[in-house]
């Protein structure tokens, strides 16, 4: 399963987000949005937000720390 997840630096709902992956033993992506003006492009278009994190799990796209959304989206 690909699991991309875009962040920035000062970002604590991202640090959230990438602790929870790592202890539920999932790979992901990680794209610093800050350092990457061609990912933030592309976080854009693909959640129609600018702010993070934006979770990109096979396909379906997460706004935010969303617990039951993600854990939805790894199921599939």
């Amino acid at each position: 399963m690909a699991v991309t997840v875009y962040t920035t630096p000062t970002c604590s709902f991202c640090n959230k987000v990438k602790k929870y992956l790592k202890q539920n033993r999932v790979t992901f992506k990680e794209h610093n949005i800050a350092r990457d003006k061609r990912k933030a492009e592309e976080m854009v278009k693909k959640s129609g937000q600018m702010g993070v994190p934006v979770l990109d799990v096979h396909g379906k796209i997460i706004v935010g720390f969303d617990v039951n959304k993600i854990e939805q989206a790894l199921r599939r």
